[in-house]
């Protein structure tokens, strides 16, 4: 049996090398890429929002996962679900771009789930209510019609402006 070398991070874990496109998706390694998202950043709720939103809005929700996991994961203990709830939203539009209707739709109900608590106190002005609308809506149609969506063109809006 012959083993391959894997991709290796500055501290050794394993990573993933291969240039991803603006869904997440691997490309051939000597392809051109996105630009990654460093992963483990520490951000204000402020920079996340902004940073997740630019990110949906270009069309790249995969990253704005990325963005709104490392605040889940570097968050106040009362405030994961949220964050794990935006990025679980951003993975299902990510699927439906991808043409995956019932992953999509799996996480977007997931999302929409953990983040409806929040509601009541609106944290940084998250427009909990009107992120909750547009993932059923979204989820809905997936479930309904199953075709791949444009991800710039049915990105949420995080904040209500």
């Amino acid at each position: 049996m012959t083993r391959t070398s894997r991709d290796r991070d500055d501290e050794g874990r394993a990573r993933n090398a291969r240039p991803r496109d603006g869904l997440g998706r691997p490309l051939p390694y000597g392809e051109e890429g996105v630009d990654r998202q460093p992963e483990g950043v520490v951000r204000t709720p402020e920079q996340t929002l902004a940073e997740a939103q630019r990110l949906l809005d270009a069309g790249m929700p995969f990253h704005a996962h990325e963005v709104l996991e490392d605040a889940w994961k570097s968050g106040p203990d009362e405030e994961r679900g949220l964050w794990r709830g935006l990025a679980q939203l951003a993975v299902g539009l990510t699927h439906a771009a991808r043409g995956n209707p019932t992953g999509g739709a799996a996480l977007l109900a997931r999302g929409a789930d953990a983040i409806a608590p929040y509601e009541p106190g609106r944290p940084y002005a998250i427009d909990v209510a009107g992120l909750t609308r547009w993932a059923e809506v979204l989820r809905d149609e997936l479930r309904r019609d199953g075709n791949p969506v444009p991800a710039a063109g049915r990105a949420p809006r995080l904040r209500a402006d």
